[in-house]
Parts: structure tokens; C-alpha cells; sequence
């Protein structure tokens, strides 16, 4: 099965500390598009997800464990034309690192990887690599396009989640995870807002658990947390472990009634894991004691090992080999008759489809013209697969693997399904099979086994090859799978393409030991065995009785449908049946011999109009009725070789499978008395005298006759002319087909742009949501400074205001989108729009304090509106209440103009006073006795 390493789980019981320390320095100096090591041995989940995918990734995502050593890669339906804006939204979710994937990128753990729009993505030794899509838009199928790559790449250490979504997208890829013993998870569709995807992965029975979105992460944890047992090698098994797989083994055994014992054990062993470790169980006794106290797991083990992962023309070079080369020589080597097949192990019937497909395009109109009929049998262990196969409905998904022209010709479109056409359904017998045990198909001109003897321990698969080589005839075809191959047979089998694994049955002279059928294949007693000689099978004397009174006594009969067609002929009926000449005709009508026509088909319209049987007796076979009418006797040597029968004819209604045909026998009887004929007394036995009445009885017989073949050829004019108008009908019902195609495509179309649009919407709502809280912010942040604000845009004109800017301008919510001329305001600035317009050409800004009603002032601040690329988009203005300010510079003044005022008296005063003492000094001094 591939590489046998394990997730190393050891990452998940880390310390959050130390992870995130070991990942910081990665992170830093590794780039992210180097590859990876192919031995990288974490655990990569891959997420699946459609229309309403973003709120469950979010809640997948936040259950996450930033240091869980898993890593995650997100595919979505995204609209092609758009940026992806999903990284930053799921950044949001989660402290995991979230990226858009480009070519060439390494997965690394503890990371989440989104694939960019308009692109296919897939996985090899742990790096992204990137495709164009072929279709842009239409149906799509990333997510099983991804799912595929990473069953191939991470084999048993896959992980595939699908949340919701719309559509089937998906489903095949999880086949192929749970081909590979990957793990499935799959969101509760009820918890789901869209719930197409969930539910068709779990119709398709390939979920391991089934929870909601944000319990499908612990889910995952736990099941890695387990403590891992020794990885499956090919190695004998432990005495322990080889214990208890038998013991498992048996109870499968006695519950379902089909031994595992000869599988591979390897193969058992990690099927069981699986199921033990979903189970959170650690030893291989404890989930045999849960094997025997729980019935119900016995079941699901039973789908585990018996897990068919099939798809239509899996390996698409093998089969145009197979249609164009080998089929082709195949029918040209052999004689006229049915073509047989035999699919071993069809799983839910689309390789037994593919292959019915293929034989029909490769037969063409050559197997019309030579009456070749497709028969194929197609078996399986599985019940429940058998009963999907027969419906032969598959979901629209299949488009992938499936031309448009072979789903326009061979499939119809019901729903959101794709349903096999009749005419290859009927081609194809589904029937349950056990290869090992039950007895094989015969007489084969083709035989298919893919991918089953890689499950099978060798001694079986040295049983089955002699088996194949019994089955086949000589030149018949072997079909094996990519990763098998017929060993050391080459004695019975020779590579016809080596590379697709295809193989033609040689003759051979015999092999020393005898052919083991399967009865024999569980414990065989060979010296039984051997003992045994064939015996001859005796003669039944009833059956040779009932044979020989069948050919000698019995009259001959054909069966017929109630149109006529002959179904069987029974004894030798060339003396009343001939063909037609001209185009091969079956009907009994065409081929009835001259005489018989008219009272067969008068009988036979009785018949189908009566219960009971309906008998014309003495007709004369061979007869020419002209002749008949112009001639009163016939002669004794023409009474003598005529023929006459009884014809018989019986509408069926028992058995069941021969309800509504007919049956005509035809009894041969002696020549009735002619109308002439001598008695015993030697007189005529008729009457002269009627001669002329009976001429003219068989005249006017003779007319109806004439009547009669005239109502027949209007009937069949009438037959061509209903033909010809099923024909129109019938082209008319291909145009409808064809425009019903085109609906169909359209509606894909329109499918794939709804869930790309509402993945758009759910990004798109996010946005909103963010935009309306910051707008909230803002609007908050702008209130509580208490400045009014005004948003002008270049042709000055109102974009935005605050409420305070209401107190000084006369703005209402009106008032957005008219010119700021136009509104009255407090302010007592004729200047403002000179002042605007200013600004907007020099790019700089002004300030200046304004004056206003009321004995206000604002000081009125005017800067340029800047966007985050730097492109000027209007004008903002600020007004600030200044009026405070100016109330207190006022007092100011005031104050001022008094305080010099009283200085300048309180100087006038002093002058005074200094000019009245220089006064007194100089009357002083014109004293001179005193001095």
C-alpha cells in the first residue's frame, strides 16, 4: 500500500510556548515555495467547502490548537474574476499562519493554505502545485481534483473533511482517501448551511465520523492522540496481534457468513486499525471484546474492508486500447453470437458500465449487422453495492472522468444525477459474488479484475489465475489492474499491453496439478481431493422420452408476440413458413406460404380478441385461390398432392414468462371430401344442381379475399405513414434532447456561478460588517471630541458631517451631496469657499479663527481629504469652539485697559505729588533767613 510512516503525534502534547518558539525562527528563514521533504511526517487535512463554507471554516478553524502539528489546506468554489480575500477573513479564526497558495508551496505544519481563485490544486511530496482549469466556468471539481492528489501523496495519513456546500463535489475524492485507509470526516448537514455536499458523501457510506463543524477539529485530535500501534509492514504480525486479527476474523465469519482469512493480512490489520483508532481503542483483545459486545460494528468493519473505490474509466489509456485495438480484433477472429463479460468485483458498477461503453462504441454498427449482442456479468461481495449498481444512478460529479459526449449519448440527466441509459443497463447483470467461494462464469471473451488480487494472500491469487484461464475462451481478454499482474503464469497468459495491464488467454497443453474451483479454496482435502474421479452423468429416460415424443409426434408451433414476430420455432415448420424475399422479415404474416395468409391473420386477430384457442381447419397450404375460382372441380391429381392443416392459435397467459405471447401450432390433416366425390352407391354424393351455388359461394369467397388484402395493404400504408410520423416525433424528441442538454449545461453554469457568488457574498457580508463597526467607531471617536467636522468632496459639496457641525452650519441628512454656498450658516465667513478652493490647489492647509452669531467664535481649520493611495478626494474641515477663549482674552483686554488706567492715574498722582514737593523745595529756598 505504499509508504508505511506515521503522523508524529509526539507535536501534539508540546508545550504552546515552546512550539511557537520553534516555529518563529522557521518561519523567518525558510521560504515558503522551496520544496518539501517527501518524507515530511505530519498529518495534512484538507477541507472542502462550498457555498456557506466561510462560517464553517471559521468554526473549524477556531477549534484548532495552534500548535496541533497538523496543516491545513482549504479548497473552496471561488469566483475567478475576483480576488480572494478568504486568507484575511480565516486570519481572523484562528492564530494558525493562513496563506494563498502559489505554485511550488511547501506545506508546513501549523499552517492553513487557501487555494487562490481559478485554480485546480494538487499535492505531491508535500508541495502545492497549481493548474488552469479546463473549464472557467461550468461544473467544477477542485475539491476532488485536491482530495485525489492527497490520497495519492499521504496514502493512509490522508485526512478529507467536507463541510458545506452545494453539489456532489467531493464524494469521488474521499473514495479515494478511503481507498488508501484515510480518515473521512464529514459536517452534520443540519448544521450546515448548505447541505448537497455532506449528504452525498454520506449516501455514498464514506464517512468515518459525522459531527458538526466545530467538533469535527477535536475529532481529528483525538483520533491522532491516540496511542499509535506499530505501523503495518510487511512483516509477520506479533503472535498477539496474529491472535486476535483471527479472532476478528471469526466473528465476521459468524456474523455475515464470508471468510477474510485469505486476504491479505497486512491489509486486515490496518482496516482494523482504522476502525480501532476511531474508537479510541489501543490493544487488539479490547476491540475484539467490542467486536463481540457491539453486532453493529461487525457491519461497519465489513463495509471497511470490502471498500470498492471504482469511477468510470479509471485508467483512461487502457480503455482506448481496449475499444480501439483489442475489441475490434477480438470480434473480427470470432464467430456470430453473443459477446460475454465478466467484471469481478464491480463494487457500485461503473467499471461494469465503462466497459458495457466501450464494447458498444467499439461494436458499432457492425455488431447490428452481424447480431451481436453485449452480455456482461458483473459481480460483487458487497449487497448494498450491488443494489447501487443496478440503479445505475451516479451523481453529477461523475462529468470528470465522464466525456460530454458519452454522458450526451449513454446517461440521462435526472435532477442532480446522471442515470445510465437503458440500452446499457440492460446489457449488464449485477449479481452478489463471492470470487473465492462461489463457481465462476464460463465461456468468456473478456474477463475484468482490477484492483482486487492486490487484497488477496498469494496462494489465492496462484488459485484464481488457473480459474481466469478456465473461465476464458481461447484469445479471450484479461483485464487486470494498474498494480497487478499475472505473476508466473506466463504460460496462460501474454501481455497484449504490458502497461495497462491487459492479457490474452494462450492455449496451453495443461498444467501438471488439477484446476481448483473455488468450493475448494477454504481448507481443501487434497487426498480427498484426488480420490475423487468425475463420473459420467446418467441418462434421465424421462428427458429422452419427452425428447424423442417432442421430435417425432409433437406438430410443429412457433411462439409469437401479439404483432406477429416470431420468438420461437418448435419442429419443422419449412412446409408452412418461408422467408420473405427482399430485407430479413421475422413476422409470421410475411412469411406464411400461399393459402395459410388469409385465415392465419383472420384467426389470429380472433385470438387476440378471445380467451381460448381459435382454430381454422382444413386450410390448403400452397393453393392458388384464381385458379380455384375459375375451375367448378379441381382435378383428382391436384386433391391428391394438396396439403391441408389445422391451424390452431392460442393467446398465452400462463407461465408468467410467457404471458402475452402466442402460441400457433400447426396440426397437418387428410384432404376434406371433395364437393364431386363419389358414394357408395355409386351416384354423386352432391347434388348437380348446386354446382353454381357453389361456384358463386367461392366467388363472392374470392372478393372478400380481394377486400381482405386491400384492408391489409391500407393497413400497412397506414403502418408506414404512423412511421414515418414517429419518425418526426422522433426527431423532434432529439432537438428537445439536445436543447434539454443545453438547459442542462446552462443550469451547471448557473449552478457553479451560485455557489461562486455566494462565497463572494459571504466574503462580501463579512467586509460589510467590519465596514459598519468601524463606521461605528468613527462615528463614536468623532462624537466625543466634541469637534464638528465637515467632509466637502472637490466640487465643494457636503459628503459627511458631524452632529456638532449642525450648531453652526443649518445642516440636515437632506443636506448630503448639495454645494456648501448653498447653506445658510452662523459663521461670519464670506471667505470660506475662497478659502476651500484654495486649499485645494496648494494642497496645504489653512487655520484662522471666525467669528459667529451669538458672540461665538470657532477657529475653522481647512486640510485636504486624503485616501489610502494617496489621492485627494475634497476637503475637511474642523471647527473648533473657541469662544471661551475669546470671552476670556476679551476679560483680558478689559482688565488690561483698567489696570492701565489706574497705573497711569496712579502716575499722574505721583507726578503730582513730586511737583508739589519740588514746589515747596524752591519756596523753601527763597527763604534765605531760614536757610
Amino acid at each position: 500500500m505504499g509508504r508505511t510512516r506515521r503522523p508524529r503525534i509526539s507535536k501534539l502534547r508540546r508545550a504552546p510556548g515552546a512550539a511557537r518558539a520553534e516555529r518563529r525562527p522557521a518561519r523567518a528563514a525558510v521560504d515558503e515555495t522551496q520544496s518539501a521533504q517527501p518524507g515530511a511526517s505530519f498529518p495534512i487535512v484538507g477541507l472542502g467547502a462550498s457555498a456557506g463554507g466561510l462560517e464553517a471554516l471559521e468554526q473549524f478553524l477556531s477549534r484548532v490548537p495552534a500548535d496541533s502539528g497538523m496543516a491545513f489546506v482549504v479548497v473552496q468554489h471561488l469566483d475567478p474574476t475576483r480576488k480572494g480575500l478568504m486568507p484575511e477573513l480565516l486570519q481572523r479564526a484562528t492564530r494558525m499562519k493562513v496563506t494563498q497558495v502559489k505554485e511550488r508551496t511547501a506545506v508546513r505544519p501549523d499552517c492553513v493554505y487557501v487555494i487562490p481563485p481559478g485554480s485546480d490544486m494538487s499535492l505531491l511530496h508535500g508541495v502545492l502545485h497549481l493548474f488552469e482549469p479546463k473549464e472557467s466556468r461550468g461544473l467544477r471539481l477542485p475539491i476532488d481534483f485536491f482530495f485525489r492528489s492527497l490520497a495519492l501523496d499521504q496514502q493512509q495519513h490522508s485526512i478529507g473533511v467536507i463541510l458545506s456546500g452545494m453539489g456532489s463535489d467531493g464524494t469521488l475524492g474521499l473514495r479515494s482517501i478511503k481507498e488508501m485507509a484515510g480518515l473521512v470526516l464529514v459536517q452534520e448537514p443540519t448544521s450546515a448551511k448548505f447541505d448537497s455536499m455532506p449528504r452525498s458523501a454520506i449516501d455514498a457510506g464514506l464517512a468515518d465520523f459525522v459531527a458538526p463543524a466545530d467538533e469535527l477539529a477535536g475529532k481529528i485530535v483525538n483520533f491522532l492522540q491516540r496511542t499509535p500501534l506499530p505501523a503495518a509492514k510487511e512483516e509477520p504480525l506479533e503472535e498477539k496481534m496474529r491472535s486476535g486479527l483471527e479472532k476478528a476474523v471469526v466473528l465476521l465469519r459468524d456474523h455475515t457468513g464470508h471468510d477474510f482469512s485469505l486476504y491479505k493480512k497486512n491489509t486486515l490489520y490496518r482496516r482494523i486499525e482504522r476502525r480501532m483508532g476511531i474508537h479510541q481503542i489501543d490493544t487488539m483483545g479490547s476491540y475484539v471484546r467490542y467486536l463481540q459486545e457491539n453486532p453493529q460494528e461487525l457491519d461497519l468493519l465489513f463495509k471497511e474492508l470490502l471498500i470498492g473505490v471504482t469511477s468510470f474509466f479509471r485508467d483512461p489509456a487502457a480503455w482506448q486500447i481496449l475499444r480501439d485495438e483489442l475489441v475490434p480484433a477480438l470480434l473480427a477472429a470470432r464467430p456470430a453470437g453473443p459477446l460475454r463479460a465478466w467484471v469481478a468485483g464491480c463494487s457500485t458498477g461503473e467499471e461494469a458500465y465503462s466497459l458495457a461503453i466501450v464494447l458498444k462504441e467499439a461494436l458499432g454498427a457492425e455488431a447490428t449487422a452481424r447480431g451481436t449482442k453485449i452480455q456482461i456479468f458483473a459481480t460483487d461481495l458487497d449487497q448494498d453495492a450491488i443494489d447501487k449498481a443496478r440503479l445505475g444512478s451516479y451523481p453529477e460529479n461523475i462529468a470528470a472522468d465522464v466525456s460530454p459526449e458519452r454522458l450526451a449519448r449513454f446517461f440521462s440527466k435526472e435532477d442532480s444525477r446522471y442515470r445510465v441509459k437503458a440500452e446499457i443497463r440492460e446489457a449488464v447483470i449485477f449479481a452478489p459474488h463471492n470470487l473465492i467461494m462461489d463457481a465462476p462464469f464460463t465461456k468468456l471473451d473478456f474477463l475484468s479484475c482490477r484492483n482486487l488480487l492486490i487484497y488477496l494472500a498469494p496462494e489465492v491469487q496462484k488459485k484464481l489465475f488457473p480459474l481466469f484461464h478456465y473461465s476464458l475462451d481461447p484469445d479471450g481478454i484479461l483485464f487486470l489492474g494498474s498494480a497487478e499482474t499475472v505473476g508466473t503464469f506466463t504460460e496462460l497468459f501474454a501481455p497484449i499491453s504490458a502497461k495497462a495491464r491487459i492479457f490474452r488467454r494462450c492455449d496451453t497443453a495443461g498444467r501438471p496439478e488439477l484446476i481448483e474451483f473455488p468450493s475448494s479454496f477454504a481448507r481443501a482435502d487434497r487426498g480427498a481431493a484426488a480420490s475423487r474421479e468425475p463420473q459420467k452423468k446418467g441418462v434421465s429416460l424421462q428427458s429422452a422420452a419427452e425428447e424423442l415424443v417432442l421430435h417425432r409426434f409433437a406438430p410443429p408451433s412457433v411462439l409469437v408476440n401479439d404483432k406477429g414476430n416470431i420468438l420461437y420455432v418448435c419442429g419443422k415448420t419449412g412446409r408452412y413458413l418461408e422467408p420473405a424475399a427482399g430485407k430479413a422479415n421475422w413476422n409470421v404474416f410475411a412469411m406464411a406460404r400461399r393459402g395459410l395468409e388469409y385465415d392465419l391473420a383472420a384467426a389470429f386477430q380472433k385470438a387476440l380478441r378471445r380467451q381460448g384457442p381459435v382454430t381454422a381447419r382444413a386450410v390448403q397450404v400452397g393453393a392458388d385461390p384464381a385458379p380455384r375460382a375459375r375451375a367448378s372441380q379441381p382435378s383428382r391429381a391436384a386433391a391428391r398432392d394438396a396439403t391441408y392443416v389445422d391451424i390452431t392459435i392460442q393467446k398465452l397467459d400462463d407461465p408468467e414468462s410467457l404471458r402475452g405471447t402466442v402460441m400457433i401450432v400447426f396440426d397437418e390433416v387428410p384432404a376434406p371430401d371433395a364437393p364431386g366425390r363419389t358414394g357408395r352407391t355409386g351416384r354423386t354424393a352432391t347434388d348437380p344442381k348446386r354446382g353454381p351455388s357453389a361456384a358463386a359461394l367461392e366467388a363472392k369467397l374470392q372478393h372478400a379475399r380481394a377486400e381482405l388484402l386491400s384492408t391489409r395493404e391500407g393497413m400497412q400504408m397506414s403502418q408506414e405513414e404512423l412511421k414515418s410520423t414517429n419518425e418526426e416525433m422522433q426527431s423532434t424528441n432529439e432537438e428537445l434532447q439536445s436543447t434539454n442538454e443545453e438547459l442542462t449545461t446552462s443550469k451547471e453554469e448557473m449552478q457553479s456561478m451560485n455557489e461562486e457568488l455566494q462565497t463572494v457574498n459571504s466574503e462580501l457580508q463579512v467586509k460589510v460588517d467590519e465596514l459598519s463597526r468601524s463606521n461605528n467607531d468613527m462615528k463614536n471617536l468623532l462624537n466625543s471630541t466634541d469637534i464638528a467636522t465637515l467632509f466637502l468632496d472637490n466640487d465643494l459639496k457636503v459628503r459627511r458631517f458631524t452632529t456638532q457641525a449642525t450648531k453652526i452650519i443649518k445642516l440636515i441628512p437632506g443636506d448630503v451631496g448639495r454645494p456648501i454656498s448653498d447653506l445658510a450658516s452662523d459663521l461670519l465667513y464670506p471667505e470660506l469657499c475662497d478659502d476651500v478652493r484654495e486649499v485645494l490647489r496648494t494642497l496645504g492647509s489653512a487655520e484662522k479663527p471666525i467669528a459667529a452669531e451669538g458672540d461665538r467664535w470657532f477657529a475653522v481649520r481647512i486640510m485636504p481629504y486624503r485616501t489610502l493611495d494617496n489621492r485627494i478626494d475634497g476637503v475637511v474641515i474642523n471647527f473648533v469652539d473657541i469662544s471661551a477663549a475669546k470671552a476670556l482674552e476679551a476679560k483680558m483686554q478689559e482688565k488690561q485697559v483698567a489696570l492701565e488706567g489706574r497705573i497711569s492715574q496712579q502716575s499722574a498722582e505721583m507726578d503730582a505729588t513730586r511737583e508739589k514737593g519740588d514746589l515747596a523745595a524752591r519756596k523753601a529756598a527763597q527763604k534765605p533767613g531760614r536757610a
